[in-house]
């Protein structure tokens, strides 16, 4: 096949044999390759939909005394095949991984599954007793994520040990409201939530080695008059006063799903349906 200017396209399929997909800036959970990882990875068995009962702000009903009473719905559940692209990637081979908002199992027993080791921590113990479960089911009992049940602002106090990777999906502000324990920043107003946030990302950037990077995936939330209010740079801007650089970004195409029958109801007020995550990725010297 030629293009436009005669010239011969060549497929070049050894980016996908040496990186598991290729390391561009858009990575396309919708395409076959992605997919196919993803379903592999169910088959092992991993269920991050259990211990995730979530509340989500806005969704609610108002009742007497003007007070709010959430709906439970179903929360997002992570990416098994992103986790294994950025492991790769981003982590030495064999490295630490420290996970300040752990939530799910995915990425605790993917990191081991890829024989990386798995530190996260989760102020509910209902949701790291589920991802305990689900690792011993999975990995060989040798073989475990390290998982600690708390508040990362005061846990991380106490690690001294360093990790090769920090890779976290943290709460996008109170979105999605897990619980009402105090230090759980998903149920804080944001003023609160960032400063809570920041000092957990100061505090696990301290435990990075030199020359090793971090990654948070997040998105970017509205308020509830519908503006943007704007957590993707005030992530980067947490990472930079903790000391890391701003190295790379990718945009995580997601797969459409309901955005369809979404769209009608977003365009009435002007809102783009959003189908993407940004994955952040932060270096230190």
């Amino acid at each position: 096949m030629n293009n436009l200017f005669g010239e011969e396209i060549k497929k070049d399929v050894l980016l996908r044999d040496k990186f598991i997909e290729p390391p561009f800036s858009i990575l396309d959970t919708k395409s076959g390759s992605w997919q196919r990882r993803k379903n592999n990875w169910k088959k092992i068995g991993i269920k991050s939909e259990i211990g995730r009962n979530a509340k989500t702000f806005g969704k609610f009903n108002q009742t007497k005394g003007n007070k709010k009473r959430f709906e439970k719905i179903r929360t997002s559940i992570f990416d098994p095949a992103l986790c294994e692209v950025l492991y790769n990637w981003f982590c030495t081979k064999g490295g630490s991984i420290l996970d300040p908002f752990s939530g799910g199992s995915v990425r605790g027993i993917v990191a081991n599954y890829l024989s990386f080791n798995y530190t996260g921590i989760d102020i509910r113990q209902e949701q790291i007793d589920s991802n305990r479960e689900q690792a011993i089911e999975i990995l060989n009992i040798n073989n475990q994520p390290n998982y600690y049940v708390g508040d990362s602002n005061i846990i991380l106090n106490d690690f001294k040990k360093e990790f090769d990777f920090i890779f976290s999906c943290p709460p996008y502000s109170d979105l999605e409201v897990y619980s009402d324990i105090k230090g759980d920043v998903s149920n804080m107003k944001y003023e609160e939530f960032m400063i809570a946030y920041e000092q957990i990302i100061q505090k696990s950037c301290r435990l990075l080695k030199p020359g090793g990077f971090a990654c948070f995936v997040v998105g970017e939330v509205r308020d509830k008059k519908g503006n943007y209010i704007g957590f993707v740079p005030d992530t980067i801007n947490a990472f930079k006063k903790a000391g890391l650089n701003f190295y790379n970004e990718a945009i995580l195409l997601d797969q459409l799903g309901t955005a369809s029958m979404r769209a009608n109801g977003n365009m009435k007020s002007k809102k783009l349906v959003k189908v993407h995550q940004n994955v952040l990725i932060f270096k230190k010297d």
